[in-house]
């Protein structure tokens, strides 16, 4: 791996900000409830509100039971969306590794060596002029080879010959919705500042997506979970990533616009409204999620409305995820990271479990819901970032 400056290549904290435990358990809840709301929003991916109605009644998605017995599923599987966040994550991963053993080496890289097998995994073989890319762990789970109807500008820019870099990105008029949708590893990186978040979260969206509201809306993503990973509550971790967007210039004028509208619908939802998760219940301002900004603004609007209706975090998830997938657009993605954002705020409270669980036992492992195809990746990636990272 190349050497670079400390200022572009910071070295992770040795320890996080809240307690190891404490982080580790959040760590497998923003991932397990991110997976959890991929998978749920696969299933009506494409499909209107009207139509998801037609299906499943007026509540719409409740829960997976609900959606398995439609065919007679025993698990759901995720989607492209998780396993980039999953492959992005083992980046870094490898770049932490690096740096624990005393070799610098360049974060960016190692997240673009990890994106290009992820596309091996969808093309079967990595595409023409690539580097030679080391095989890892997370490459020898074949369930993460299946296809999964991954986004083109996600494939066309690492096909691309090169790296995309901030003055040369690949795709640079695309602002879909999939560079955020793999932005919270960005955010977990314990002791970043934040403006290294921001630019790491850049640089990874580059490798795909050139427009600046493709790389600030990921970045905003990145922050707030950060914020929460802190400690924050999620209002504040919110307003505190809506401030360095503010601050972004031309750049954020899009994702400014977004996030503010997000929390102004979130402030303005009651339990008067009735069921807030119903199909043809997110407000139309907010889009469909099928860019990044729009994605971002309904998990942010999804995550603070549960946050503050629900009883209970378990309650809050459940909601939010509802919230996420109920609607006619890109649902597995706005599920997915309104699912990160309650699993980083509320850790594995979200799925049940006792506050003091210990995080490498068998009992938070059995927190991640079992009708998640992937959950042993999930929980093995998990895992593995934690004990690299405290």
């Amino acid at each position: 791996m190349s050497e670079q400056t400390s200022e572009q290549a910071p070295t992770p904290a040795a320890a996080p900000a809240l307690p190891a435990d404490e982080h580790a358990r959040r760590v497998l809840a923003l991932l397990a409830a991110g997976a959890a709301g991929d998978a749920l929003g696969g299933v009506v991916e494409f499909t209107p509100a009207s139509g998801i109605t037609a299906q499943l009644g007026p509540s719409g998605v409740t829960d997976a039971v609900t959606l398995m017995a439609l065919d007679g599923a025993r698990s759901l599987p995720i989607t492209d969306d998780t396993q980039m966040t999953l492959y992005v994550l083992d980046g870094l991963l490898e770049w932490i590794e690096w740096q624990n053993a005393g070799q610098a080496s360049d974060a960016a890289a190692c997240v673009w060596l990890a994106c290009l097998r992820w596309y091996a995994t969808q093309r079967g073989s990595l595409p023409a002029g690539a580097p030679p890319v080391p095989g890892r762990w997370i490459d020898e789970h074949e369930e993460l080879r299946v296809q999964q109807a991954p986004g083109n500008a996600c494939l066309s820019g690492l096909a691309d010959p090169g790296m995309g870099l901030p003055w040369d990105p690949h795709n640079p008029e695309s602002k879909g919705c999939g560079t955020v949708m793999r932005s919270a590893p960005y955010g977990m990186v314990p002791g970043l500042e934040d403006h290294h978040v921001a630019s790491f979260a850049r640089q990874g969206a580059v490798l795909t997506h050139g427009h600046p509201t493709a790389w600030v809306s990921a970045a905003t993503h990145a922050l707030v979970i950060a914020a929460l990973l802190r400690g924050a509550t999620l209002p504040d971790a919110v307003a505190h990533a809506r401030a360095w967007v503010e601050d972004a210039g031309e750049d954020g004028l899009e994702t400014a616009a977004a996030l503010e509208a997000a929390e102004r619908l979130a402030q303005a939802a009651s339990r008067d409204d009735g069921d807030l998760g119903a199909p043809g219940s997110l407000p139309l301002a907010l889009g469909e999620g099928w860019v990044a900004e729009e994605a971002l603004a309904i998990a942010v609007f999804a995550a603070l409305v549960a946050d503050r209706v629900a009883d209970g975090p378990e309650a809050a998830l459940a909601l939010a995820l509802r919230i996420g997938v109920n609607h006619g657009g890109d649902s597995d993605s706005t599920a997915s990271l309104a699912g990160q954002l309650l699993g980083a705020r509320h850790g594995l409270a979200v799925f049940g479990a006792e506050a003091d669980v210990d995080p490498a036992s068998d009992a938070a492992a059995a927190c991640v819901p079992a009708w998640i195809a992937e959950r042993g990746v999930v929980i093995e990636a998990a895992r593995r970032w934690s004990a690299a990272t405290t």
